[in-house]
C-alpha cells in the first residue's frame, strides 16, 4: 500500500480532515474547479472541504476501489456511489457540488445521511436502519465502519430483492393492474398524512416552478443540443413557460393545500413490491426541499411518466385514475401534462449530467446517454395529442342495475378516470364514500338541489381531464334528459365523441341486489330497497340521443360476457 497514489491520498487526507495544513495538498487540488460534475464552480475559496476534479481522483476514487475489492458490487449515479453487499446496502455521498446539491464538505454529507435516513423512514421504515462511518485504515485502505479515521458517511439499508423492484416487474411483463392500484392508494395516503403548511405552500407558487424550469433550461444549455435538434428543444422551453402564464391552476392547487412535503423522485426503480404484499419506497430526496416541496401532482407525474417512457402508457393513466380516486384529485389533471413534462426534462438533464461524468464508467456514461435522449424526447410529447383520444362516457340506470361495476370496466378499458356521482355526493359535504347520508328520496343530501351541485360538480370535474386531453368516464343514474343533455353538451364543447350506456337488470335482481347491499354492511350508494319504486316513476326514458350516442346493457349477464361486450363498443 505504499505506492504514490496511497501517500498522495494520505497526504489529501490530512489536509481535508485537520491533521495537516494546507500546505499538504496537491497544488492541483488547490486550483482545479469541478467542471466534469456540471458545476459552474466548486466555491470562492480555497478552503478546507473543497473538493476539486483531481481529489475526486486521488481520495473518492480509492474508496470505491477499495470496497469493490472487499466484495461490494457498485453502482452508480450522479450523486451517490451505492455499495450492493449480500444482505445490506451501503450509500455514500459523492464529493460534488451541482449547483442543486452541494457534498462538498463532510459535515454537508453526513447531514445528508441523516435526512436521507430519516425522510425515507416514511415509506420504508424498515429498510432504512442508520448512518455508518467510512473509515481508513493506517494504510490509506477504505472500510466501512472499520478502524482508523472517519473519513465520510453511509447510509446502511436492508437490501431488498431486485425481483420486486417495479421497473423489474414491468420489464418480464409480471408488473399488474393491481400492483398500480396498491400503490395508488399507498402513495395518496402518503401525501395525505404529508406535511402542508406555509413553508412548503411557497413551492407551489409560479414564480418558484418558473425557476425551477429555468434552471433545467440554463443547466443544459451546452449539453441539450446531444440530444435534440435546435428545433425541439425551444418548443419544450416554450411551452413549459408558455403553460405557466396561465397561474390560475397552479394557484387553485395551493388553495386547496394539494402542494406538500412529498418524495421528490418517485420513480419505477425505487418502489419494491414484496411477497406479503408490502410496498416499500425508497431514495426521496433529502438534500434540496424545493425538489421534495412541491405539487402532489408533481410527485405522481414523476412516477406516471417513468411508466409512460416504458412504454406503458395504459398503467401510467391507470396510476393517475387510481390516485385521483384514493385522493379525491381529480384537479390534478389541471397540472399534470405540464408536470409530466417537468420530470422527463429533470430526468434528461440529470442523465445528461451522469453522460458527461468522466469519473463514471464507460458503460454507466453510455447507458445515462441513451436515457437521456429518451426522457428529453418524452418531455416533449407531453406537449403533443394523447394516444388516447378524449371522449365522455355516461353510465346510467336504475339503482342498482350495474353502473359502478360497468363504469370501473369502461374506466380500465378507456384508461380513464371515473367520477362517481355516489363519491362526489359525500365528498361535497365531507363525508367518508361508505358514509350514509341522511335524508329519503328527494330529500336532505338527495333533494332536487343537492343532486344539482352533485351533477355540477361531476362535470366541471369532466371539463378539467377532458381538458387535459383524456377520455373521462361518469358514473351516475342520468335518470332525466336534462342530465343526459347536459353531459353530451359538455362533450360538444370539446369536440369530442359521446355515449350514454344505460345499464339494465331484471326487477327480481335488481331487489336480489339491494336486499346483499342492506345486509352487507358499508356500500358507497346509499340506495336500498324502498327508493326502487319512487326512482323507477321518475326515471325518463332515453329517447333523445342517436343510436351511436347510446349503447343498452344487460348487466344480468356474467362479468366476463359483459366484459366482451364493453371491449366491443370501446375497442378494448
Amino acid at each position: 500500500m505504499g505506492s504514490k497514489p496511497r501517500a498522495q491520498s494520505r497526504t489529501v487526507l490530512r489536509w481535508l480532515f485537520g491533521t495537516g495544513d494546507a500546505n499538504d495538498a496537491p497544488i492541483e487540488v488547490l486550483a482545479i474547479e469541478l467542471r466534469a460534475t456540471g458545476a459552474e464552480r466548486v466555491g470562492r475559496s480555497l478552503s478546507k472541504g473543497i473538493l476539486a476534479a483531481s481529489l475526486l481522483r486521488s481520495v473518492m476514487g480509492t474508496l470505491k476501489a477499495d470496497l469493490e475489492a472487499s466484495g461490494f458490487e457498485l453502482v452508480e449515479t450522479h450523486i451517490s456511489w451505492v455499495f450492493l453487499g449480500t444482505e445490506e446496502v451501503f450509500k455514500v455521498k459523492r464529493p460534488v457540488d451541482l449547483g442543486f446539491l452541494d457534498f462538498t464538505t463532510l459535515e454537508r454529507r453526513r447531514a445528508a445521511c441523516d435526512a436521507e435516513l430519516r425522510l425515507n423512514r416514511r415509506l420504508a421504515s424498515n429498510v432504512y436502519l442508520d448512518v455508518v462511518p467510512v473509515t481508513v485504515d493506517a494504510s490509506g485502505v477504505h472500510q466501512i465502519a472499520g478502524e482508523g479515521a472517519t473519513v465520510d458517511w453511509a447510509v446502511r439499508m436492508r437490501r431488498l430483492a431486485i425481483e420486486g423492484r417495479a421497473d423489474e416487474l414491468l420489464r418480464r411483463g409480471l408488473l399488474t393492474p393491481k400492483h398500480i392500484d396498491t400503490l395508488a392508494v399507498l402513495i395518496a395516503r402518503f401525501h395525505d398524512g404529508a406535511r402542508c403548511d406555509a413553508e412548503t405552500s411557497k413551492h407551489g407558487d409560479v414564480r418558484t416552478i418558473r425557476k425551477n424550469i429555468e434552471e433545467n433550461f440554463e443547466q443544459t444549455r451546452s449539453s441539450i443540443g446531444d440530444y435534440l435538434t435546435p428545433e425541439q428543444a425551444r418548443e419544450i422551453e416554450a411551452w413549459q413557460v408558455q403553460t405557466l402564464r396561465n397561474d390560475a391552476p397552479f394557484v387553485a392547487r395551493t388553495a386547496a393545500a394539494r402542494v406538500r412535503d412529498g418524495h421528490g423522485d418517485l420513480r419505477l426503480e425505487h418502489v419494491y413490491f414484496a411477497s406479503d404484499g408490502s410496498i416499500s419506497i425508497i431514495d426521496c430526496i433529502e438534500f434540496n426541499e424545493r425538489f421534495r416541496y412541491g405539487d402532489v401532482c408533481a410527485d405522481i407525474a414523476f412516477l406516471s411518466m417513468d411508466l409512460a417512457w416504458h412504454g406503458r402508457v395504459d398503467l401510467a393513466e391507470r396510476f393517475l385514475a387510481r390516485y385521483a380516486r384514493e385522493s379525491k384529485d381529480y384537479e390534478l389533471y389541471s397540472v399534470v401534462n405540464f408536470y409530466e413534462s417537468y420530470r422527463a426534462f429533470v430526468r434528461g438533464k440529470v442523465a445528461s449530467l451522469l453522460a458527461s461524468d468522466t469519473e463514471a464508467s464507460p458503460e454507466a456514461r453510455e447507458r445515462a446517454r441513451q436515457e437521456a435522449r429518451r426522457y428529453f424526447v418524452l418531455s416533449l410529447a407531453f406537449e403533443r395529442p394523447p394516444l388516447v383520444p378524449p371522449r365522455v362516457v355516461a353510465v346510467g340506470g336504475m339503482i342498482a342495475a350495474g353502473k359502478s361495476r360497468t363504469s370501473a370496466t369502461i374506466g380500465d378499458l378507456l384508461a380513464a378516470p371515473v367520477l362517481s356521482s355516489d363519491r362526489t355526493r359525500k365528498q361535497l359535504v365531507d363525508r367518508k364514500p361508505t358514509e350514509r347520508l341522511p335524508g329519503g328520496a328527494w330529500s336532505g343530501a338527495y333533494s332536487a338541489r343537492a343532486t344539482e351541485a352533485v351533477y355540477g360538480e361531476l362535470l366541471r370535474l369532466a371539463d378539467i381531464v377532458l381538458s387535459s386531453g383524456r377520455p373521462v368516464v361518469i358514473d351516475a343514474s342520468f335518470r332525466t334528459g336534462a342530465m343526459r343533455e347536459a353531459a353530451r353538451r359538455l362533450a360538444n364543447r370539446h369536440g369530442v365523441p359521446f355515449m350514454l350506456v344505460e345499464c339494465r337488470a331484471p326487477r327480481a335482481l335488481i331487489l336480489d341486489r339491494l336486499a346483499a347491499r342492506e345486509s352487507g354492511g358499508t356500500h358507497e350508494s346509499d340506495a336500498r330497497t324502498d327508493l326502487l319504486e319512487e326512482f323507477e316513476k321518475h326515471f325518463e326514458p332515453i329517447d333523445e340521443l342517436q343510436p351511436s350516442e347510446y349503447l343498452q346493457l344487460d348487466t344480468s349477464r356474467s362479468v366476463d360476457e359483459t366484459r366482451r361486450l364493453l371491449e366491443a363498443a370501446f375497442g378494448g
